[in-house]
């Protein structure tokens, strides 16, 4: 392995006689399998043994990850500091990924302790999908809600038994004073610890009554306009990914997927290999809320953007997910990943929009179809609304018909 990776014979010596020698060979070729380029087997296989000089590692044991970042600062701030060493952040960032991804490898790394409160929150969430048959999606997200509300809060169970309104009261009131969130998402969030404490108050967890008492920021229906960028900027975006560059192959091809079909990001983190059926020429969505798969045609520009990226861009890779980053370990994108991808390409734009991700462009798609005449109906269909009153919000951005119905004369009416 090391006579691959160095032409130095004094540099292969110096591996093949530092400690651990099977661990490190086993996972460089581990790294190699999942195509990490030849500089990068270089640099990790000196950080190993940076790792293993500031760790004493030893052939057996478990690391915990506080020592993991103990050494890491030690090793980027050390002093004298070596000449070449000009971003210490950097440094400390290499040095905490190796070690976390060569000891999570060998099975060595010591997990952290469980939070005293993950136990009921799993039984929430079990509670929420066999009893109440909420998406996968729902549930993942008012589990966020009550586990970032109880570490912040109730740092132990001895607090939440305790817990009074006025402490549920202020933890809703920084949500829009110290987070900055608007009105609507601090109603889900307030919507979340309703549903959590209610069930709570049932099992004896928490004091009555709790639940009843939450009041959360008042949200009127309908009360924003949905807000996208106007269908010329989409066509700007589509534009300036139209290079041979890696990137701009894979974001054209995930931007077309989003703008076309309106899709949601985590419609497209899940698309995998088989849902494209190119004898057929069609394209299967799995819709997480009502936990439906669609079938679009595979319209002609999209195919070929996908299928461009998928013969110049994307590796030979055991998962079947379509889209993968582009630099080792490559893996599939999440949907974090997927946001900064429109992200990154609308906000230099200076648009007056709420949103910069996937979801202005579900708008912009939405208004557009409104544009040319579809129906609420259809426009729900095409979007995957299970709910009618999902569609009709975009109503109100229908300037023509608007006009057409202020204009209209009431005069043989009356």
């Amino acid at each position: 392995m090391f006579d691959l990776l160095f032409t130095c014979r004094d540099s292969v010596a110096r591996h093949q006689l530092a400690p651990l020698l099977d661990a490190r060979i086993c996972f460089l070729q581990h790294c190699r399998e999942c195509g990490s380029p030849r500089g990068t087997l270089r640099r990790v296989a000196r950080e190993l043994l940076v790792v293993i000089d500031q760790l004493q590692l030893l052939p057996e044991g478990e690391v915990r990850s506080e020592d993991v970042e103990v050494a890491a600062h030690r090793w980027a701030y050390r002093q004298p500091s070596h000449h070449r060493l000009k971003n210490a952040k950097k440094i400390k960032r290499h040095f905490i990924s190796t070690a976390t991804r060569w000891l999570r490898f060998l099975g060595r790394l010591q997990a952290p302790p469980t939070a005293w409160y993950q136990i009921l929150i799993d039984e929430f969430a079990s509670s929420m999908e066999h009893d109440k048959g909420l998406s996968p999606m729902t549930i993942r997200g008012e589990c966020g809600h009550v586990r970032r509300f109880l570490a912040r809060h109730c740092p132990s169970s001895d607090r939440l038994s305790d817990l009074s309104i006025r402490q549920v009261d202020e933890a809703i009131a920084q949500k829009l004073r110290r987070d900055g969130c608007c009105r609507a998402s601090v109603g889900f969030y307030a919507a979340s610890l309703r549903a959590f404490l209610r069930y709570a108050e049932r099992k004896g967890w928490c004091r009555q009554g709790l639940a009843a008492a939450i009041m959360a920021p008042r949200v009127y229906q309908h009360e924003l306009i949905p807000c996208g960028p106007p269908w010329e900027v989409v066509r700007q975006l589509l534009e300036n990914t139209s290079s041979d560059c890696c990137r701009d192959i894979r974001d054209r091809a995930i931007l077309m997927l989003f703008a076309v079909y309106g899709l949601r990001s985590g419609e497209v983190q899940r698309l995998q290999l088989k849902d494209l059926d190119w004898d057929r020429e069609v394209i299967h969505i799995t819709r997480p809320k009502p936990r439906t798969v669609q079938q679009f045609p595979l319209a002609p520009t999209v195919g070929e953007a996908i299928r461009h990226y998928l013969q110049e861009v994307r590796l030979q890779h055991p998962s079947r997910h379509v889209f993968l980053t582009l630099r080792a370990p490559y893996s599939p994108l999440s949907r974090s990943a997927l946001w900064k991808v429109v992200s990154d390409r609308l906000r230099p734009l200076k648009l007056s929009v709420r949103h910069q991700g996937p979801h202005s462009l579900r708008h912009a798609c939405a208004t557009r179809l409104l544009a040319q005449g579809l129906s609420l109906k259809e426009i729900g269909d095409h979007l995957g609304h299970q709910n009618p009153k999902s569609t009709s919000v975009y109503a109100k951005v229908d300037l023509v018909g608007l006009r057409e119905v202020a204009e209209f004369s009431l005069g043989g009416l009356l």
